[in-house]
């Protein structure tokens, strides 16, 4: 997707307009300076529309009026604060659990039935009919999902997992976290996975996950008349955001029966804050998907989940219980890790292209992104349907433990167009659902299963096919397609040079996997304990270690990683954990853009209105001024969200002076508490009279008196580590010297390379060319 004004240009391709002088050479005057406005973009593609974005606030507000509110709170309110806390969290793992078994279920028996069907025309010769049922039911399928998603919600679009990191880093998408983009989110993506496009669910049950603990966070419902005094407290940004991380964490326990993998998934990928308490609640979500998954999946062991109840990721285990490995394969491992890391930069390069040109197609209109999906669905069946006809038949091997050829359901012998006793090892592969197709390549003593020209043919079709499927206008993830072409790859791999080596051709399918992971996505410790919760075996910890350190560092050279990329692409203004280098050349002071708009602490009505119609900022400086105190002094940081809810409430005076104590019994803390997903008060929608327009407004009690500020002279660098730490969304600069009280603020785009770039154009060249061999960096 194409980067929405470019605020991430510098990143991708050419630089941007740059034509202010470097201010070391031709200095400007500070005013005129300042008097420049910051031009980025702050606007992202959700999903597949393009839609204004906001920063989020997870800095406590720490004025009169809200400490007089914790002060009024006994032990017993505390209590029920923390009581809730847990108990949301085991209402995330439980719904997120159950939510995860249906959709495993519903697309193993819908792809069953599509399969069996098929099959049966296959086994009476009618293979005209055969093709036909299968491709119009993937076209269905497709169509169904990308409608729903395209009318319905287009957020829903993608894995989500870039929006949800997004929003963890502190970026605020509208109807990302919807209800229903959930109910999207969860229909599109077992419609969309049916279809037998190469994409996974692994993504939308992360954004699954973040959207019901968001929904949840909520603080109830005044619509719905859900108000509890006890959910009260979770109206903020800060309780929201460890809510969101706990289902994201949930999201993909659930997608691979992993509850570990989802917790260092949440941390090394997905939060960008994080803290002990918050640990131990996200992996008691975790423990709570893991147990409700396994008490069903009980059920489905004795026959009762339908044709394909025994399939699909969270249901399955890879185990070798005599696996050996010696010193002289540790080489061959290293070369399939290296070769991972350069095919999983190859991969992200692809789709990143791929991406770029969907959104000049998706931006022409619904017709055309549904049309689109309608494309890939057909081309899809056709090669799924056409490839096998290839691949000749193999005779059944005669010690196989189950039906050889199987017909009509899940297994590693397909008979497809093969006479009785034979089987297809290419339709073994392809018409399988995608998980049942990594088990078939995982299993051990499977090495003559497959022939290498069969294998050569599913690496490239999985290859391109997960590149060009991801980016339509349905739910669609990307974990479950990577594993599926990495353990291709590591099958061939193990074809071409295992023979020396005593890895059998199975786990060189997990390793393969594990490379291209690395090389792709650049996680290691969460994917490490992914793979081995999936495959149920301790004994690959070595090898598994050593090849996503390898692929990882290896694809760090070449790119970033792969959701990194699509951040990019979609215009998120993410803030990385670390400083360029050439912010350490520069101060705040060189960066922060006026006018300024300041409010004194007893500000004419009709002066705040003014400002806030005119201007889109969310934070003011309070500066008091005389005869007040005898020189303009910074007061502290009021929101705008705050000062709609004053001008509602109508606390006016006629005169300017203080604000009565009687005054607060017409406020509670509920009155300036974050209202619901998408429900923000808004200025023009409140009405004031000439007469009100001339009164006066105390601000002092609801503006925080202790903002986060910094010195003009602090680093760049330095400013950017501590507004991302904290969760911030406005940093005051005050200046070194007595004088004005404040300079201005800094906000998430002022640390974005296209606006640092665009005041400072000689910086590009030396960061162009440090991009071109980028070391690798480990988080």
């Amino acid at each position: 997707m194409a980067v929405p004004n470019g605020w991430g240009a510098a990143d991708v391709e050419s630089p941007p307009p740059l034509r202010e002088p470097l201010l070391q050479q031709d200095q400007p005057p500070p005013l005129l300076q300042r008097s420049r406005s910051n031009s980025t973009s702050q606007v992202a593609v959700v999903g597949s529309n393009l839609c204004p974005v906001e920063s989020l606030d997870y800095e406590i507000i720490e004025n009169d009026f809200f400490k007089q509110d914790w002060r009024g709170r006994g032990k017993t309110e505390i209590f029920q604060y923390i009581s809730m806390k847990w108990i949301f969290c085991l209402l995330i793992g439980l719904i997120v659990s159950l939510i995860g078994f249906f959709n495993n279920l519903a697309i193993e028996n819908i792809s069953g039935m599509k399969f069996v069907i098929t099959s049966y025309m296959m086994l009476h010769r009618r293979f005209g009919v055969a093709f036909t049922v299968f491709a119009a039911s993937n076209f269905s399928l497709a169509l169904l999902a990308s409608l729903i998603t395209a009318f319905i919600a287009p957020e829903a679009a993608g894995s989500g997992i870039p929006e949800v990191k997004a929003y963890l880093n502190g970026i605020d998408a509208p109807a990302i976290f919807s209800f229903r983009t959930l109910l999207v989110k969860i229909v599109g993506s077992i419609l969309a996975v049916s279809s037998s496009l190469h994409i996974g669910k692994a993504g939308p049950m992360v954004h699954t996950g973040a959207c019901i603990a968001a929904i949840l966070g909520q603080g109830g419902s005044k619509k719905f008349g859900l108000t509890w005094k006890w959910l009260r407290v979770f109206k903020n940004d800060r309780d929201r955001r460890d809510l969101v991380t706990c289902g994201s964490a949930a999201g993909m326990a659930a997608a691979f029966r992993a509850p570990v993998g989802g917790v260092l998934f949440a941390f090394e990928e997905m939060a960008s804050w994080w803290r002990s308490a918050l640990l131990w609640r996200s992996f008691f979500t975790t423990a709570v998907v893991a147990i409700v998954l396994r008490a069903l999946i009980d059920v489905c062991l004795r026959g009762k989940c339908g044709l394909f109840g025994k399939g699909g990721l969270i249901m399955y285990d890879v185990t070798s219980a005599n696996i050996s490995y010696h010193l002289w394969d540790v080489p061959l491992v290293i070369l399939l890790a290296v070769i991972g890391g350069i095919l999983g930069s190859i991969y992200n390069l692809l789709l990143n292209k791929i991406l770029q040109i969907y959104d000049i197609i998706n931006k022409k209109g619904i017709a055309y992104k549904i049309l689109l999906a309608c494309v890939i669905s057909l081309c899809t069946s056709c090669l799924l349907f056409g490839l096998p006809w290839v691949a000749s038949c193999h005779q059944c091997p005669a010690d196989t433990a189950e039906p050889c050829p199987t017909i009509g359901r899940s297994g590693n012998y397909k008979k497809f167009q093969c006479p009785p006793g034979y089987y297809n090892d290419l339709a073994s592969l392809f018409f399988n659902t995608n998980d049942d197709a990594i088990k078939n390549l995982f299993s051990k003593n499977t090495d003559t299963e497959f022939h290498i020209s069969s294998m050569f043919i599913f690496f490239a079709s999985c290859f391109f096919l997960s590149s060009f499927s991801y980016g339509i206008v349905v739910p669609s993830g990307l974990f479950v397609p990577v594993i599926l072409t990495g353990a291709a790859y590591g099958r061939l791999f193990g074809m071409y040079a295992g023979s020396t080596s005593t890895l059998n051709h199975g786990l060189f399918a997990v390793l393969g996997s594990a490379s291209l992971l690395g090389g792709s996505m650049r996680m290691t410790v969460s994917l490490c304990v992914i793979i081995l919760e999936l495959t149920d075996n301790l004994l690959l910890l070595p090898l598994i270690m050593l090849v996503l350190l390898i692929s990882k560092t290896v694809g760090d050279v070449f790119d970033a990683n792969i959701y990194d990329l699509i951040m990019i692409l979609k215009g998120f203004p993410y803030l990385e954990s670390h400083a360029e280098p050439y912010m350490r050349q520069l101060t705040v002071g060189d960066v922060i853009t006026g006018p300024l708009k300041t409010f004194q602490g007893i500000e004419k009505v009709g002066n705040i209105v003014h400002v806030l119609k005119t201007t889109g900022h969310n934070g003011f400086p309070v500066v008091d001024e005389p005869p007040i105190c005898s020189s303009p002094v910074l007061f502290g940081l009021i929101l705008r969200s705050h000062l709609v809810t004053l001008l509602k409430k109508k606390l006016f005076l006629r005169n300017p002076a203080p604000l009565g104590l009687d005054a607060f019994l017409q406020l509670t803390a509920d009155d300036f508490a974050k209202k619901g997903l998408g429900h923000d008060d808004r200025i023009e929608d409140v009405e004031l009279s000439e007469e009100e327009m001339e009164m006066f407004v105390d601000l002092h009690p609801f503006t925080n008196k202790s903002p986060y500020t910094v010195l003009e002279t602090m680093s760049l660098a330095k400013a950017l580590i501590l507004f991302r730490e904290v969760g911030l969304r406005h940093l005051l600069v005050i200046p070194m010297v007595s004088g004005v009280p404040v300079l201005g603020i800094l906000t998430r785009h002022d640390f974005i390379p296209e606006h640092i770039l665009k005041l400072h154009p000689k910086l590009y060249r030396s960061r162009s060319r440090r991009l071109r061999f980028q070391l690798p960096k480990f988080r």
